[in-house]
């Protein structure tokens, strides 16, 4: 009798445990602190870029549901189990717009704190249209937090000129600018937002500048000097301008397509020179091509590994070869032959396109 007395109380006693524990609250972790009316003392940092962790003090911070920059209403992600009604810290968001703002904190019953705050959003610059521009040239620059921008120029920190450039268009991704005339051999653009100001890893080149080997046609006293079938100018394709220069290479002959300058205004040795640079249009596979000249060490037609130039298929390669990495121009020789190698093709001809061949100091 005991016995079944026991199992009555232990019954009981669950039963009692479950009435308990269903009147309890369901929850999803959030501090049960009921909203009050939110008074914000104090923001830290009061500016940082998106990703960063950011603190607000003050009063009747529980139960904030929404936390929104108000440039382009961008909503900031936070955890509501780590608030209390002192303190709410959460992260500036990714793609917040750059600049002074203000934060909207609004709570559970709709009450609402706003507090300024500068979201640091540096323009930053992942790809280029052109590496090469005159006056009046239009370059699209590729990037982010690019809306804001006020000020681009083309400058050289080290000479201490910066020349404005026009900005056609921008939106956050995109940054359209038309070049302006300078006189820097080659520069990188100096770009302004309202969070302040970079320069680009990126080096553009004023083409009236350089020594011109190709253009839109031969350089002054240039002509073909190809082996095999000879080098053509040809407006069917162009990086730049009207024209380029045209070489079918024939499979397996390993020929060149060559630029020659044979007269008295062939170049003699300047250290002054800096880089070579220029655009090949690939074929219809990945290739390399060797850069060789006749004032080489190795002489012309060379295969030097320190002049390949790796070209992607049915694309536009830039190149910008600086000519103390190279086999390229010996001290005390006249320049008079530069050319492209290739090693085969093995399996057909194949046709690439040559543009804005030049050197620069």
């Amino acid at each position: 009798m005991n016995f079944y007395k026991s199992i009555s109380l232990a019954s009981l006693t669950l039963l009692t445990g479950f009435a308990l524990s269903s009147c309890e609250k369901d929850t999803d972790g959030r501090p049960q602190i009921s909203p009050g009316t939110p008074v914000a003392s104090k923001i830290m940092p009061d500016s940082a870029a998106g990703g960063s962790v950011v603190t607000l003090t003050g009063t009747g911070l529980g139960d904030i549901r929404t936390i929104v920059f108000e440039k382009q209403n961008v909503p900031a992600g936070f955890q509501p189990t780590l608030n209390t009604s002192e303190a709410l810290i959460f992260r500036v968001p990714a793609d917040a717009s750059g600049g002074k703002q203000n934060v909207v904190f609004t709570n559970s019953a709709g009450q609402s704190v706003t507090v300024p705050f500068k979201v640091l959003a540096y323009p930053t610059v992942s790809d280029v249209s052109n590496y090469l521009f005159t006056k009046g040239t239009v370059i699209t620059v590729t990037g982010n937090n690019l809306d804001d921008v006020t000020a681009v120029a083309v400058a050289d920190s080290v000479k201490g000129i910066s020349d404005a450039a026009t900005i056609v268009s921008k939106s956050k991704k995109e940054l359209v600018v038309q070049m302006p005339a300078t006189t820097l051999n080659r520069g990188t653009l100096s770009i302004t937002n309202s969070t302040g100001r970079m320069r680009t890893k990126q080096e553009f080149i004023n083409v009236d500048k350089a020594y011109k080997i190709f253009t839109d046609s031969y350089g002054t006293d240039f002509q073909d000097a190809s082996w095999g079938d000879a080098g053509v100018k040809s407006t069917k394709e162009f990086k730049d301008g009207t024209a380029s220069a045209a070489k079918t290479f024939q499979k397996g002959n390993w020929h060149l397509i060559g630029f020659a300058n044979w007269g008295a205004s062939a170049l003699t040795y300047s250290p002054d020179y800096t880089y070579i640079t220029g655009w090949i249009k690939g074929a219809s596979a990945d290739y390399s091509l060797y850069l060789t000249t006749d004032a080489s060490a190795g002489g012309f037609g060379g295969f030097s590994e320190k002049n390949r130039i790796d070209v992607k298929a049915n694309t536009w390669t830039y190149f910008k070869l600086k000519l103390s990495d190279i086999d390229f121009w010996s001290a005390g020789k006249t320049l008079k032959q530069v050319g492209f190698r290739i090693k085969g093709p093995d399996k057909q001809d194949e046709t690439f396109y040559f543009d804005d061949i030049m050197l620069v100091k």
